[in-house]
C-alpha cells in the first residue's frame, strides 16, 4: 500500500480521480458482476469527520460521477459520486448509526455501497497501481492534504 502524507492508496483497488468534478473515489470488483465502491483516504481528509449519511436506496439507478450518497461533516455536506454508472444492489446500513467509520476504514468497514455496472467499459476508465498513486498524489500535494 502507498502512503502519502498520511494518506493510505491501497494499490488494488480502482479510481476515479478528477479534482474538478470533486471526485476521489475508489471501487473494487467483487467477482460476482457487482462493485464496492467508497471513498479514499483523500476524499475523508478533505471533508472530516463525518456526522451523517444517507444513502440512496436500493434498485435506484446512479450515473457516473453522480450522487450514490450523500455526507455530511462539521464542515462540508455533499455527494459521494459514483465511480461507475449502474444499480444500487447493497448500501452499507452499519454507517447510518456510525458514519465515521467511513474516517476509521475507508477501504473496509466504511464502504459506502454496492453497485451492478451498467456500463462495464466505464471500469476501464478508473485508474489503478501507479497511475492511481500518481493522480492521487498530485491532489494532496496541490491541496495540502493531510490524513490520520
Amino acid at each position: 500500500m502507498a502512503v502519502v502524507n498520511g494518506c493510505n492508496i491501497p494499490e488494488d483497488l480502482l479510481y476515479d480521480v478528477d479534482a474538478e468534478a470533486n471526485a476521489f473515489t475508489w471501487a473494487k470488483d467483487n467477482g460476482d458482476g457487482t462493485f464496492t465502491i467508497g471513498l479514499t483516504s483523500v476524499a475523508t481528509a478533505m471533508a472530516g469527520r463525518l456526522v451523517a449519511y444517507t444513502p440512496k436506496k436500493v434498485g435506484k439507478s446512479v450515473e457516473r460521477r453522480k450522487s450514490v450518497a450523500t455526507i455530511e461533516s462539521g464542515k462540508w455536506v455533499g455527494p459521494v459520486p459514483s465511480p461507475l454508472s449502474g444499480e444500487i444492489v447493497e448500501i452499507n446500513e452499519s454507517l447510518k448509526g456510525n458514519p465515521a467509520l467511513v474516517n476509521d476504514d475507508p477501504y473496509g468497514q466504511g464502504w459506502i455501497a454496492k453497485i451492478k455496472p451498467s456500463n462495464p467499459e466505464e471500469v476501464n476508465q478508473l485508474l489503478k497501481g501507479q497511475s492511481a498513486i500518481d493522480a492521487l498524489t498530485k491532489v494532496i500535494n496541490e491541496k495540502g492534504i493531510k490524513c490520520g
